[in-house]
Protein backbone atom coordinates (compact mmCIF):
# COMPACT_ATOMS: atom_id res chain seq x y z
CA UNK A 1 0.00 0.00 0.00
CA UNK A 2 2.83 2.37 0.88
CA UNK A 3 4.56 1.62 -2.43
CA UNK A 4 1.33 2.22 -4.35
CA UNK A 5 0.75 5.55 -2.63
CA UNK A 6 4.36 6.62 -3.33
CA UNK A 7 3.97 5.79 -7.02
CA UNK A 8 0.71 7.76 -7.12
CA UNK A 9 2.39 10.74 -5.46
CA UNK A 10 5.31 10.68 -7.92
CA UNK A 11 2.87 10.41 -10.85
CA UNK A 12 0.92 13.41 -9.56
CA UNK A 13 4.12 15.45 -9.26
CA UNK A 14 5.12 14.50 -12.83
CA UNK A 15 1.68 15.44 -14.19
CA UNK A 16 1.79 18.78 -12.37
CA UNK A 17 5.24 19.53 -13.75
CA UNK A 18 4.11 18.56 -17.25
CA UNK A 19 1.08 20.83 -17.05
CA UNK A 20 3.27 23.71 -15.89
CA UNK A 21 5.72 23.09 -18.73
CA UNK A 22 2.95 22.91 -21.32
CA UNK A 23 1.46 26.17 -20.10
CA UNK A 24 4.66 27.99 -21.08
CA UNK A 25 4.61 26.73 -24.69
CA UNK A 26 4.00 29.67 -27.04
CA UNK A 27 0.75 29.57 -29.01
CA UNK A 28 0.81 28.27 -32.56
CA UNK A 29 -0.75 29.92 -35.61
CA UNK A 30 -3.80 27.74 -35.22
CA UNK A 31 -4.42 29.05 -31.68
CA UNK A 32 -4.18 32.73 -32.63
CA UNK A 33 -7.30 34.84 -32.20
CA UNK A 34 -8.92 35.93 -35.51
CA UNK A 35 -8.16 39.54 -34.58
CA UNK A 36 -4.45 38.70 -34.21
CA UNK A 37 -4.32 36.96 -37.60
CA UNK A 38 -6.06 39.93 -39.23
CA UNK A 39 -3.56 42.34 -37.68
CA UNK A 40 -0.67 40.18 -38.88
CA UNK A 41 -2.16 40.04 -42.38
CA UNK A 42 -2.66 43.82 -42.35
CA UNK A 43 0.97 44.50 -41.36
CA UNK A 44 2.25 42.15 -44.06
CA UNK A 45 -0.02 43.75 -46.69
CA UNK A 46 1.03 47.30 -45.78
CA UNK A 47 4.73 46.39 -45.88
CA UNK A 48 4.30 44.61 -49.19
CA UNK A 49 2.41 47.52 -50.79
CA UNK A 50 5.10 50.02 -49.73
CA UNK A 51 7.72 47.85 -51.46
CA UNK A 52 5.50 47.59 -54.54
CA UNK A 53 5.12 51.38 -54.74
CA UNK A 54 8.91 51.78 -54.59
CA UNK A 55 9.25 49.09 -57.25
CA UNK A 56 6.80 50.76 -59.65
CA UNK A 57 8.57 54.08 -59.40
CA UNK A 58 11.96 52.44 -60.02
CA UNK A 59 10.52 50.82 -63.14
CA UNK A 60 9.05 54.16 -64.25
CA UNK A 61 12.42 55.85 -63.72
CA UNK A 62 14.04 53.12 -65.82
CA UNK A 63 11.62 53.76 -68.70
CA UNK A 64 12.21 57.52 -68.50
CA UNK A 65 16.00 57.11 -68.50
CA UNK A 66 15.93 54.69 -71.44
CA UNK A 67 13.79 57.08 -73.49
CA UNK A 68 16.46 59.77 -73.05
CA UNK A 69 19.09 57.59 -74.73
CA UNK A 70 19.78 57.80 -78.45
CA UNK A 71 19.56 54.05 -78.95
CA UNK A 72 17.52 52.75 -76.02
CA UNK A 73 17.83 49.09 -75.17
CA UNK A 74 14.84 46.98 -74.08
CA UNK A 75 13.82 47.71 -70.51
CA UNK A 76 14.14 44.06 -69.49
CA UNK A 77 17.90 44.29 -70.12
CA UNK A 78 18.32 47.06 -67.55
CA UNK A 79 19.75 46.12 -64.16
CA UNK A 80 17.81 48.93 -62.50
CA UNK A 81 14.56 47.56 -63.90
CA UNK A 82 15.37 44.15 -62.48
CA UNK A 83 16.02 45.77 -59.09
CA UNK A 84 12.47 47.08 -59.27
CA UNK A 85 11.20 43.63 -60.20
CA UNK A 86 13.01 42.10 -57.20
CA UNK A 87 11.38 44.67 -54.90
CA UNK A 88 8.02 43.92 -56.48
CA UNK A 89 8.60 40.22 -55.87
CA UNK A 90 9.34 40.92 -52.21
CA UNK A 91 6.23 43.07 -51.94
CA UNK A 92 4.06 40.45 -53.61
CA UNK A 93 5.55 37.87 -51.26
CA UNK A 94 4.32 39.99 -48.35
CA UNK A 95 0.86 40.15 -49.95
CA UNK A 96 1.00 36.39 -50.53
CA UNK A 97 1.63 35.81 -46.83
CA UNK A 98 -1.09 38.33 -45.94
CA UNK A 99 -3.69 36.38 -47.92
CA UNK A 100 -2.84 33.35 -45.78
CA UNK A 101 -3.79 35.19 -42.58
CA UNK A 102 -6.59 37.54 -43.62
CA UNK A 103 -9.46 37.49 -46.15
CA UNK A 104 -8.98 39.13 -49.56
CA UNK A 105 -11.68 41.71 -48.72
CA UNK A 106 -9.28 43.01 -46.06
CA UNK A 107 -5.95 42.62 -47.88
CA UNK A 108 -6.88 43.93 -51.35
CA UNK A 109 -8.16 47.38 -50.25
CA UNK A 110 -4.88 47.98 -48.43
CA UNK A 111 -3.37 48.54 -51.86
CA UNK A 112 -4.37 52.13 -51.11
CA UNK A 113 -1.04 52.30 -49.25
CA UNK A 114 0.80 51.86 -52.55
CA UNK A 115 -1.28 54.68 -54.10
CA UNK A 116 -0.32 57.19 -51.39
CA UNK A 117 3.31 56.05 -51.21
CA UNK A 118 3.69 56.04 -55.00
CA UNK A 119 2.24 59.54 -55.28
CA UNK A 120 4.73 60.86 -52.74
CA UNK A 121 7.69 59.06 -54.34
CA UNK A 122 6.80 60.10 -57.90
CA UNK A 123 6.46 63.76 -56.91
CA UNK A 124 9.71 63.88 -54.93
CA UNK A 125 11.99 61.73 -57.08
CA UNK A 126 10.39 61.66 -60.55
CA UNK A 127 9.33 65.34 -60.40
CA UNK A 128 5.80 64.52 -61.54
CA UNK A 129 3.05 67.07 -60.98
CA UNK A 130 0.60 66.46 -58.15
CA UNK A 131 -2.75 67.93 -59.14
CA UNK A 132 -5.67 68.80 -56.89
CA UNK A 133 -7.62 65.94 -58.48
CA UNK A 134 -4.84 63.55 -57.38
CA UNK A 135 -5.16 64.75 -53.79
CA UNK A 136 -8.95 64.39 -53.92
CA UNK A 137 -8.69 60.93 -55.44
CA UNK A 138 -6.16 59.83 -52.83
CA UNK A 139 -8.40 61.08 -50.03
CA UNK A 140 -11.39 59.21 -51.45
CA UNK A 141 -9.24 56.07 -51.81
CA UNK A 142 -8.26 56.28 -48.13
CA UNK A 143 -11.90 56.79 -47.13
CA UNK A 144 -13.05 53.89 -49.30
CA UNK A 145 -10.34 51.65 -47.85
CA UNK A 146 -11.43 52.53 -44.32
CA UNK A 147 -15.07 51.69 -45.12
CA UNK A 148 -14.17 48.42 -46.83
CA UNK A 149 -11.91 47.27 -44.00
CA UNK A 150 -14.38 48.35 -41.32
CA UNK A 151 -17.52 46.78 -42.73
CA UNK A 152 -16.12 43.84 -44.67
CA UNK A 153 -17.10 40.31 -43.65
CA UNK A 154 -14.60 38.80 -41.23
CA UNK A 155 -14.30 35.32 -42.75
CA UNK A 156 -12.02 32.95 -40.89
CA UNK A 157 -11.75 29.44 -42.25
CA UNK A 158 -9.13 26.97 -43.32
CA UNK A 159 -8.73 26.60 -47.08
CA UNK A 160 -8.08 23.05 -48.21
CA UNK A 161 -7.62 21.39 -51.58
CA UNK A 162 -11.03 19.73 -51.32
CA UNK A 163 -12.80 23.07 -50.84
CA UNK A 164 -10.87 24.66 -53.70
CA UNK A 165 -11.77 21.77 -56.01
CA UNK A 166 -15.47 22.10 -55.15
CA UNK A 167 -15.26 25.82 -55.78
CA UNK A 168 -13.65 25.75 -59.25
CA UNK A 169 -16.11 23.16 -60.61
CA UNK A 170 -19.17 25.11 -59.43
CA UNK A 171 -21.33 26.77 -62.07
CA UNK A 172 -20.91 30.19 -60.41
CA UNK A 173 -17.16 30.14 -60.87
CA UNK A 174 -17.35 28.68 -64.38
CA UNK A 175 -19.81 31.42 -65.41
CA UNK A 176 -17.58 34.08 -63.86
CA UNK A 177 -14.52 32.63 -65.60
CA UNK A 178 -16.32 32.53 -68.97
CA UNK A 179 -17.29 36.22 -68.67
CA UNK A 180 -13.71 37.13 -67.80
CA UNK A 181 -12.37 35.15 -70.74
CA UNK A 182 -14.74 36.81 -73.23
CA UNK A 183 -13.90 40.29 -71.94
CA UNK A 184 -10.18 39.51 -71.95
CA UNK A 185 -10.30 38.31 -75.58
CA UNK A 186 -12.13 41.50 -76.64
CA UNK A 187 -9.64 43.76 -74.87
CA UNK A 188 -6.68 41.80 -76.20
CA UNK A 189 -8.07 42.11 -79.74
CA UNK A 190 -8.35 45.88 -79.35
CA UNK A 191 -4.80 46.01 -78.01
CA UNK A 192 -3.13 43.73 -80.57
CA UNK A 193 -5.15 44.25 -83.74
CA UNK A 194 -6.42 47.79 -83.34
CA UNK A 195 -3.30 49.13 -81.67
CA UNK A 196 -5.26 50.74 -78.83
CA UNK A 197 -2.99 51.51 -75.87
CA UNK A 198 -5.23 53.68 -73.71
CA UNK A 199 -4.43 53.56 -70.02
CA UNK A 200 -7.89 52.19 -69.16
CA UNK A 201 -7.54 49.39 -71.72
CA UNK A 202 -4.11 48.34 -70.46
CA UNK A 203 -5.12 48.39 -66.80
CA UNK A 204 -8.39 46.56 -67.48
CA UNK A 205 -6.39 43.72 -69.00
CA UNK A 206 -4.06 43.82 -66.02
CA UNK A 207 -6.99 43.76 -63.57
CA UNK A 208 -8.59 40.75 -65.29
CA UNK A 209 -5.32 38.90 -64.85
CA UNK A 210 -5.19 40.21 -61.27
CA UNK A 211 -8.52 38.57 -60.44
CA UNK A 212 -7.01 35.20 -61.37
CA UNK A 213 -3.95 36.13 -59.32
CA UNK A 214 -6.08 36.87 -56.26
CA UNK A 215 -7.98 33.58 -56.55
CA UNK A 216 -4.81 31.52 -57.06
CA UNK A 217 -2.78 33.38 -54.42
CA UNK A 218 -5.56 33.00 -51.86
CA UNK A 219 -5.83 29.29 -52.69
CA UNK A 220 -2.08 28.58 -52.61
CA UNK A 221 -1.40 30.64 -49.48
CA UNK A 222 -4.40 29.11 -47.73
CA UNK A 223 -3.28 25.57 -48.56
CA UNK A 224 0.28 26.37 -47.43
CA UNK A 225 -1.08 27.75 -44.14
CA UNK A 226 -3.22 24.62 -43.66
CA UNK A 227 -0.17 22.46 -44.36
CA UNK A 228 1.86 24.35 -41.74
CA UNK A 229 -0.94 23.76 -39.24
CA UNK A 230 -0.76 20.00 -39.88
CA UNK A 231 -3.20 19.36 -42.74
CA UNK A 232 -0.76 18.60 -45.57
CA UNK A 233 -2.11 19.78 -48.95
CA UNK A 234 0.91 19.29 -51.20
CA UNK A 235 -0.17 15.86 -52.41
CA UNK A 236 -3.23 17.26 -54.22
CA UNK A 237 -2.85 18.22 -57.92
CA UNK A 238 -5.06 21.29 -57.44
CA UNK A 239 -2.27 22.90 -55.40
CA UNK A 240 0.14 22.79 -58.35
CA UNK A 241 -2.56 23.88 -60.81
CA UNK A 242 -3.21 26.98 -58.69
CA UNK A 243 0.54 27.56 -58.34
CA UNK A 244 0.98 27.56 -62.14
CA UNK A 245 -2.00 29.91 -62.58
CA UNK A 246 -0.58 32.24 -59.93
CA UNK A 247 2.87 32.45 -61.55
CA UNK A 248 1.53 32.80 -65.12
CA UNK A 249 -1.06 35.46 -64.30
CA UNK A 250 1.49 37.48 -62.30
CA UNK A 251 4.00 37.45 -65.17
CA UNK A 252 1.51 38.73 -67.77
CA UNK A 253 0.04 41.18 -65.28
CA UNK A 254 3.49 42.74 -64.80
CA UNK A 255 3.94 42.96 -68.58
CA UNK A 256 0.78 45.02 -69.16
CA UNK A 257 1.40 47.10 -66.04
CA UNK A 258 4.87 47.98 -67.34
CA UNK A 259 3.38 48.94 -70.69
CA UNK A 260 1.11 51.40 -68.89
CA UNK A 261 3.99 52.70 -66.75
CA UNK A 262 6.06 53.30 -69.88
CA UNK A 263 3.36 55.38 -71.60
CA UNK A 264 1.77 57.22 -68.66
CA UNK A 265 2.77 58.88 -65.38
CA UNK A 266 2.89 56.88 -62.16
CA UNK A 267 0.39 59.28 -60.56
CA UNK A 268 -2.12 58.14 -63.20
CA UNK A 269 -1.29 54.44 -63.46
CA UNK A 270 -1.12 53.49 -59.78
CA UNK A 271 -4.51 54.93 -58.65
CA UNK A 272 -6.42 53.52 -61.66
CA UNK A 273 -4.71 50.16 -61.24
CA UNK A 274 -5.61 50.18 -57.54
CA UNK A 275 -9.31 50.76 -58.31
CA UNK A 276 -9.47 48.06 -60.98
CA UNK A 277 -7.43 45.57 -58.96
CA UNK A 278 -9.45 46.08 -55.76
CA UNK A 279 -12.74 45.75 -57.62
CA UNK A 280 -11.69 42.53 -59.36
CA UNK A 281 -10.27 41.11 -56.12
CA UNK A 282 -13.47 41.79 -54.15
CA UNK A 283 -15.66 40.32 -56.91
CA UNK A 284 -13.46 37.23 -57.08
CA UNK A 285 -13.49 36.86 -53.28
CA UNK A 286 -17.27 37.34 -53.23
CA UNK A 287 -17.69 34.38 -55.60
CA UNK A 288 -15.36 32.42 -53.34
CA UNK A 289 -17.28 33.40 -50.19
CA UNK A 290 -20.68 32.45 -51.57
CA UNK A 291 -19.55 28.94 -52.41
CA UNK A 292 -17.18 27.68 -49.73
CA UNK A 293 -17.28 30.03 -46.77
CA UNK A 294 -19.30 29.43 -43.58
CA UNK A 295 -22.90 30.59 -43.19
CA UNK A 296 -23.42 34.28 -42.56
CA UNK A 297 -24.92 33.52 -39.16
CA UNK A 298 -21.49 32.36 -38.05
CA UNK A 299 -19.60 35.35 -39.44
CA UNK A 300 -18.85 38.56 -37.61
CA UNK A 301 -17.91 41.84 -39.21
CA UNK A 302 -14.78 43.72 -38.23
CA UNK A 303 -15.29 45.59 -35.01
CA UNK A 304 -18.34 43.61 -33.92
CA UNK A 305 -18.66 41.67 -30.68
CA UNK A 306 -18.46 37.91 -31.00
CA UNK A 307 -21.37 35.83 -29.75
CA UNK A 308 -19.42 34.40 -26.85
CA UNK A 309 -18.20 37.80 -25.73
CA UNK A 310 -21.67 39.32 -26.05
CA UNK A 311 -23.18 36.54 -23.94
CA UNK A 312 -20.59 36.98 -21.24
CA UNK A 313 -20.88 40.77 -21.06
CA UNK A 314 -24.63 41.24 -21.43
CA UNK A 315 -27.43 39.83 -19.28
CA UNK A 316 -29.38 36.92 -20.64
CA UNK A 317 -32.93 37.13 -21.87
CA UNK A 318 -34.15 35.10 -18.86
CA UNK A 319 -32.57 37.54 -16.46
CA UNK A 320 -34.32 40.41 -18.20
Amino acid sequence: MQTTSSVATIQAVVNTASEGQNSTVPPTWGSLHPYQTNVLGTVLAITGNVLISISLNIQKYTHVRLLCQESPMPYYKSKLWWCGIVLMGMGELGNFAAYGFAPATLVAPLGCVSVIASAAISVVFLKETLRSSDILGGSLAVLGTYLLVTFAINVQQEITATKIHKYIVSWQFLFYLALEFILFVILLYLYKRRGMKHIVLLLLISSLLASLSVISVKAVSGMVTSSIKGQIQFQYPIFYVMLIIMITSCIFQVQFLNQAMRLYNATEVVPINFVFFTTSAIIAEQRNTEKIQPELSNINSYGTVHDGEQTADSPSEDAK
